[in-house]
């Protein structure tokens, strides 16, 4: 997860004190929703303010137990050199890339800055356009953390689910593609490689290996810890704006607006969801909490995966780090994968 810096210019007449920056960039923050959220509710409805309190705080304790098994796991992963393995998915047959391409798209630990030249390079070694799009219609859906509070907000079924759906359409994705390359479509599929450099990210080397000991190196220890501190931080913020978020619209949207919109049965409600999902786009950390609410007031489940696999699939993160490598035809065929995948996800999962 980026961590956030500050800038000041030494050429700049008046510097911003260390501190105002601070606060600026605080301003900028989920914090800054939340609190203001509560403010709001606390002035305009007094009554209500303890009850959405209380709401938030039991949903994040009781989610508590999930972030911090997930930040350990996302540390480990970081700190072992774990995304090594996901490089050595795209070895091989190109079948077989395939699939070890979307199940280790749900294992991946990546940022969406890190994704991006991951994947650059892989293509630049001559990764298969199949495999990649395996890979990066599964990525954005589920990883570890997202899995876990998924299933503190929603529950395992839905949980298990969702990465179900994530790992089956990036298989249906990466050979969808391989059909339409057989037939001598996206024969030339790149754009020009953009560099991350100032990330600091790099692709992992093929011939690297994960140390899974890592406590034995001082540098890892210490990589373990920044990690663990920051991805913390990270899903705490969100996942307290989601809850907050979930507060208001239990407390103050009418169940029976959002029954008539997602609710019921048949393919409409879904579709509807997918649709709306793509351009209201929440993170894999908020959705779960808000859809809570939504089928507390109504929203059927298939509408709910629908809107789940429709947001993830078109997040900025995950639709940059296509369009900054690959030509518009292969973006155009993402996003169509990714929103009809998005209803069949919800038709089939409503059924099951």
């Amino acid at each position: 997860m980026a961590d956030l810096s500050e800038n000041v210019s030494l050429a700049s007449p008046t510097p911003v004190p260390k501190a105002a920056g601070t606060s600026l960039q605080w301003l900028k923050t989920p914090w800054t929703v939340s609190v203001a959220i509560l403010i709001a509710v606390a002035v305009l409805d007094p009554g209500n303010f303890w009850a959405v309190i209380t709401f938030a705080g039991a949903a994040l304790a009781h989610t508590g137990q999930y972030i911090l098994f997930a930040v350990l796991l996302l540390a480990y992963l970081k700190a072992t050199g774990a995304e090594v393995m996901v490089a050595r998915a795209f070895e091989g047959r190109e079948t077989r890339m395939i699939f070890l391409a979307a199940v280790f798209g749900g294992l991946a630990p990546f940022c969406s800055c890190e994704v991006i030249p991951f994947i650059a390079g892989l293509l630049a070694l001559g990764a298969p356009l199949s495999a990649v799009m395996a890979f990066w219609l599964a990525s954005p859906l589920i990883d570890p953390p997202t899995l876990l509070i998924t299933a503190g907000a929603l529950g395992w079924n839905f949980a298990i689910g969702k990465a179900v759906i994530a790992v089956t359409l990036g298989l249906f994705g990466g050979f969808f593609v391989k059909t339409l390359m057989g037939r001598g479509a996206f024969s030339s599929p790149l754009k020009q490689a953009q560099s991350c450099s100032a990330c600091g990210c790099s692709a992992p080397k093929l011939d690297d290996k994960p140390h899974w000991k890592f406590w034995q190196e001082p540098a890892r220890r210490v990589k373990f810890r920044e990690e663990f501190v920051s991805n913390g931080v990270f899903l705490l913020k969100w996942l307290a704006l989601a809850y907050v978020l979930e507060a208001i619209l239990v407390n103050y949207v009418p169940a029976d607006l959002i029954a008539k919109a997602v609710g019921g049965e048949g393919v409409l409600p879904i579709a509807i969801a997918a649709l709306v999902g793509m351009p209201a786009y929440l993170n894999s950390y908020v959705a779960p909490p808000l859809l809570a609410g939504l089928m507390e007031q109504g929203m059927s489940a298939g509408a709910a995966m629908s809107f789940m696999v429709a947001g993830a699939v078109s997040s900025i993160p995950a639709m940059a780090a296509v369009w900054s490598l690959v030509k518009p035809q292969v973006f155009a065929t993402y996003l169509g994968l990714g929103v009809s995948g998005a209803i069949v996800s919800g038709i089939l999962f409503q059924l099951i």
